[in-house]
């Protein structure tokens, strides 16, 4: 098809060839027309007209589009068939074509499937093909084989062989494999169809106790890959389970049980036989899970968002080139900063434990004294990490509503982590040293845990709500409950509990939602009863729990924007406290060319001035969502701040407030102005966002404490697997300030946080 010269012919040709529904025309004449023109080429020419060059030019109209503009009554569809008919699309230059923005929007294309322009990606993969096979990786169309937006990278194929070819080859590798792995995972779906949730979560809890208590620890990457396989196979029953599974009652359990779990942990006559093609069953389906998500995680995303490697042929056989070993090694760097956090507030738990003079209290029982006494102080680390980083209060709503008290919320946690460890994960690893058998070694568990008050020590746990309200209620003492507090112990429940039968509902229906990792909402509640996996709450980290838990499943919480306030009044103090003026949430004066909205804050001193733009989210564990997160909210912020910046200046020659407020005098000379993306996720780190820096929030406050020998574990914790209280407090660690030896100032800061110095060891 060739280029028409009217962009609503274009469009009338466009749609009557590739949509065939006349429909749509006469809608689409309005949304083009705007004064006789095509809306995006309108704004182009109006940069051009405001003195900007035809490369500005462009590069802004598709930045509007990337940011969702114009918004108003137009649709994401709308903006699609609108910009993908403009005039000044067909003439850039490479540099334009080469561009991070062109390239996400030429992503976004491949990504929809109702707009089409294929001359106009015949003309750029011809020009820039490089451009288009990367927009092709993005988009994700590797995965997406049977859509139209790949029968025109086919097509291109044909167009330019040489440098498409291959590439498509390539395409069709991954498409091959990864659809053999998915047949093998529905394969093992299938023989597992008929299971309930709850026999389903029972062979995950055998499962577990087999492969993952003997050796794995908590941080073990095997391990981890384990749960997110588990996870997602209980995700795929929950898409296909009935109503009936979630209608469960005592005798529903124990007749589910008595055929699924007791003839493996006590087999008699008087039990049916284990269900050993079941279990077999289900860890085939764990094997094909694993592989595939490792093909998509290692392979697939890898191909698709990592720029520091290449796929290409050897032989017939694919293999990765790395081109940038820096970038590559990234990630791994990234997750050794999320360990070295991990202590640093342990120990500045610890200093807090001490100076409280809880170390001298008995806590509990003396038998569970230092157990008691590492969850309290975990508690602290995590609710310090969620105050300081988070913005987080002392109390928060779960979704029924109640009001949670934070400390005891994340301590009740800490002490589930307690109790299944020692009740459950101890005596078994003991047991299986002593028997080399793990059957024997969970049937002598369950069966010690009977003869010891009729004690459940089984792979799985379960009570009614009221029996769990109980047993945690006395986690909830104070002053004004001396006998604990049931509607505290129900929040705490609330806070901490996925409901099955809910996000199923959800799932089924394909409602728009987050399903939650196992370890965020570690309580599962099917029908009236709330089950638990000793496994998994043995082992996870809890800390990472509560903050996905609040950032990633709760993040359209109503407290969620006052907790992002907070989180900037709270640096902004911190800023305060070193010396600098502080301007927080600053509104410049608006322009007839634009309104740069709320400045987060402004931090001046000694000649310096930081320009903040704070961002919060939370933990992720792709590449993927790491990416979308660079190239959506990260992006942004460096197109804000760009023009936060820019408005700052301005007004520090027109604001006397802000500059008083500053503390620049009428005859002062304007100081150094830079702009940070300080953000509470480690991804991207010390990457440029429209030129400026994006640093960690955590690096920030570390920065600005100096107190980096936390991170550096300094009484050598962390090397083994225990940690006794004793062993902290017989290191005798002196603080040690090496950050600013000739004393703190701004410049001296800037100069920290621009080298890395934080992290180093």
């Amino acid at each position: 098809m060739r280029f028409l010269t009217s962009a609503v012919s274009y469009q009338e040709a466009h749609f009557i060839e590739f949509m065939g529904n006349a429909r749509y025309l006469p809608k689409l004449r309005l949304l083009v027309l705007e004064n006789n023109q095509n809306t995006y080429d309108l704004r182009f020419k109006q940069n051009i007209a405001l003195g900007l060059s035809i490369s500005d030019s462009a590069i802004a109209v598709i930045e509007s589009y990337l940011d969702g503009k114009p918004a108003g009554k137009l649709k994401t569809v709308d903006r699609n068939a609108i910009l993908w008919a403009s005039q000044f699309l067909r003439s850039l230059s490479t540099n334009v074509y080469e561009s991070e923005p062109f390239i996400l929007a030429l992503a976004r294309y491949l990504g929809q499937e109702k707009t089409s322009n294929f001359e106009l990606i015949r003309h750029i993969a011809k020009t820039v093909p490089g451009t288009v096979r990367k927009a092709v990786r993005y988009s994700g169309l590797v995965l997406r084989q049977k859509s139209m937006k790949w029968k025109e990278i086919e097509r291109l194929a044909t167009f330019v062989p040489e440098e498409f070819s291959e590439f498509v080859q390539i395409c069709h590798t991954f498409d091959r494999a990864h659809h053999e792995r998915i047949t093998e995972v529905e394969t093992y779906q299938k023989l597992l169809v008929r299971l309930s949730v709850l026999e389903l979560i029972t062979y995950a809890s055998l499962y577990a106790f087999e492969k993952l208590i003997p050796q794995q620890s908590q941080d073990d990457a095997d391990a981890q890959d384990i749960w997110s396989a588990i996870n997602d196979i209980l995700i795929w029953k929950l898409k296909t389970a009935t109503d009936k599974s979630f209608q469960l009652t005592e005798a529903d359990i124990g007749n589910s049980l008595r055929l699924h779990l007791s003839p493996f942990l006590f087999p008699s006559h008087d039990f049916p036989k284990a269900r050993e093609d079941i279990y077999q069953n289900f860890k085939y389906l764990v094997a094909a899970q694993l592989e595939l998500n490792s093909f998509i995680s290692q392979s697939v995303e890898a191909f698709c968002y990592d720029d520091s490697i290449s796929f290409e042929f050897s032989g017939s056989d694919l293999v990765i080139v790395e081109r940038d070993n820096n970038a590559r090694n990234a990630w791994q760097r990234n997750g050794e900063k999320l360990s070295r956090l991990h202590n640093y507030w342990f120990y500045r738990a610890f200093e807090l434990f001490v100076a409280s003079g809880m170390d001298s209290v008995q806590i509990g029982r003396p038998e569970n004294q230092e157990r008691n006494q590492f969850a309290f102080i975990k508690t602290i680390r995590t609710q310090l990490q969620l105050r300081e980083v988070y913005g987080l209060n002392d109390s928060v709503q779960s979704e029924t509503k109640l009001q949670v008290d934070l400390f005891q919320a994340l301590l009740s946690l800490e002490l589930m982590t307690a109790f299944y460890n020692v009740d459950f994960v101890l005596p078994y690893r003991d047991y299986l040293g002593e028997t080399g058998n793990w059957r024997l070694a969970l049937s002598r568990l369950a069966m010690n845990g009977l003869l010891q008050g009729l004690q459940n020590r089984f792979p799985l746990t379960w009570s009614d709500k009221e029996a769990k309200v109980n047993n945690i209620r006395s986690w909830t003492v104070s002053e004004n409950f001396p006998q604990g507090n049931a509607k505290a112990a129900e929040a705490i429940l609330d806070f901490w509990t996925c409901d099955m039968k809910h996000l199923s509902t959800r799932l089924r229906s394909n409602e728009p939602t987050l399903p939650p990792e196992l370890y965020e909402r570690p309580i599962l509640k099917i029908g009236r009863y709330l089950f638990q996996l000793p496994w998994m709450m043995a082992m996870q980290n809890n800390s990472s729990a509560a903050i996905n838990n609040l950032r990633r499943i709760g993040a359209r919480r109503l407290e969620a924007r006052e907790e992002t306030r907070r989180i900037e009044q709270r640096l902004a103090k911190c800023f305060e406290e070193r010396g600098f003026q502080v301007c927080l949430n600053y509104h410049p004066a608006r322009t007839l060319s634009d309104d740069p909205g709320e400045i987060d804050l402004v931090c001046a001193r000694d000649g310096q001035i930081l320009v903040l733009e704070v961002k919060s989210s939370f933990l992720r564990k792709s590449q993927k969502d790491a990416w979308l997160y660079k190239t959506n909210t990260l992006r942004k912020a460096g197109l804000q701040l760009r023009r936060k910046v820019a408005a700052v200046k301005t007004a520090l020659l027109s604001d006397v407030d802000l500059a008083l407020a500053l503390g620049i005098g009428e005859n002062m000379e304007i100081p150094t102005i830079q702009g940070w993306i300080v953000d509470t996720s480690i991804e991207h780190d010390h990457e440029f966002f429209s030129g400026f820096l994006k640093v960690s929030l955590e690096e920030v406050l570390i920065a600005l404490r100096d107190d980096r020998h936390w991170l550096n574990d300094p009484g050598n914790l962390f090397i083994g697997q225990d940690i006794k209280i004793d062993d902290i407090e017989d290191t005798n660690i002196q603080t040690v300030t090496a950050l600013y030896p000739n004393g703190f100032s701004g410049k001296d800061f800037i100069e920290v946080i621009e080298q890395q110095k934080v992290w180093s060891k």
